[in-house]
């Protein structure tokens, strides 16, 4: 038996890369895709249905071996700090719940390099408070991924993204040591590493820049 996969944020550039990812893999046998607007993969293996991250339902029977979230957005983007958690703290916290009620044992989230439940900065703040609240909830292998900026074509314009993604190429070989964690990494790059959680399982962990290469077998 292959590994039945839940999945929330499959329309932004992580989620469009891992569902198709999670498609292609043989190991893989049933994904359903949680989406607040319609836009994420489908095939005969993988259905979208949409989500009130207020109170996720799922289908009827589904057991997913993993739940895999790369639900985000961004305080311009949500237009307030309070829409902003209620889509980084809110609705990944419904969705994880969800996902645990329905028998997941794993659960990997995408989270943001130097998150911290005390951190001064909200948004990062918003991110650690989130991961602190996961843990409660008991999951045998939460996944906690701490990526720094993330490469690839977004759907919206970031303008000091796009300056970043191009000063990347010089400027990630200069980041070692302590530095490597706030390389920037291509998004298909985490999404490779969702799935590498799904299929690891126990015991879960923090991982940043090095960890998320390994999980995604390419560091």
């Amino acid at each position: 038996m292959g590994l039945s996969i839940l999945v929330a944020g499959g329309t932004g550039l992580v989620g469009q890369a891992l569902l198709r990812r999670l498609v292609a893999a043989d190991d893989v046998d049933r994904v359903v895709s949680l989406s607040r607007r319609p836009g994420g993969a489908t095939s005969l293996k993988a259905t979208e249905i949409p989500a009130d991250f207020v109170n996720p339902a799922l289908p009827p029977g589904f057991v997913p071996d993993a739940a895999l979230c790369a639900l985000g957005t961004t305080i311009r983007k949500a237009g307030s700090q309070q829409a902003f958690r209620a889509v980084d703290h809110g609705a990944v916290l419904a969705f994880a719940r969800a996902a645990r009620a329905a028998g997941a044992r794993t659960f990997a989230l995408v989270s943001s390099v130097d998150a911290a439940p005390g951190a001064r900065n909200f948004y990062l703040r918003t991110k650690g408070e989130v991961e602190r609240d996961l843990a409660m909830l008991g999951f045998p292998a939460l996944h906690i991924l701490r990526p720094s900026l993330l490469l690839g074509a977004r759907q919206e314009s970031r303008p000091a993204e796009r300056l970043a993604m191009l000063a990347a190429p010089a400027l990630s070989p200069l980041m070692l040591g302590p530095l490597a964690r706030y390389r920037p990494i291509p998004a298909d790059t985490v999404a490779a590493a969702l799935l590498g959680a799904a299929r690891q399982g126990p015991p879960g962990g923090v991982h940043h820049d090095r960890g998320i290469r390994r999980l995604a077998g390419v560091g």
